[in-house]
């Protein structure tokens, strides 16, 4: 399998900005949207006569950043979602995607600069 699914780029904006929606409403990210498009792990298998290969087990995908907090904004109502539409689009033009997301993680708000940590897991994370 190739790892470019198109030339290579060589120049132009790789990271920076960021932009986040749940279910179609926007959010504020305030650093570190990040995501795992991956479907499976791997172990290695090394016995007392050497390496003798690996294991496969299946994982979620995921979609993950540090959200700022508001006024209006429900840290809980982040928890209560279930079968959600989680998009991310990138700086460098990609958009990742998953549906049918749950929250899996969600951390205490830092009132020091208003922000939270949130999880969203599922079947699979898509990359377009």
């Amino acid at each position: 399998m190739a790892l470019y699914n198109g030339p290579a780029v060589t120049g132009g904006q790789r990271g920076g900005v960021a932009f986040l929606t749940i279910n179609g409403e926007a959010v504020d990210v305030a650093s570190d949207l990040t995501y795992d498009a991956t479907d499976r792990t791997r172990e290695d298998v090394v016995g007392q006569s050497g390496v003798q290969g690996f294991s496969e087990a299946f994982k979620t995908g995921r979609i993950t950043a540090k959200i700022r907090d508001a006024r209006y904004l429900s840290q809980a109502a982040f928890m209560a979602l279930t079968n959600a539409s989680v998009v991310g689009q990138l700086a460098n033009g990609k958009t990742v995607s998953g549906d049918g997301m749950w929250c899996a993680e969600c951390s205490p708000v830092a009132t020091s600069d208003g922000t939270f940590d949130v999880t969203f897991s599922g079947r699979r994370v898509t990359e377009t």
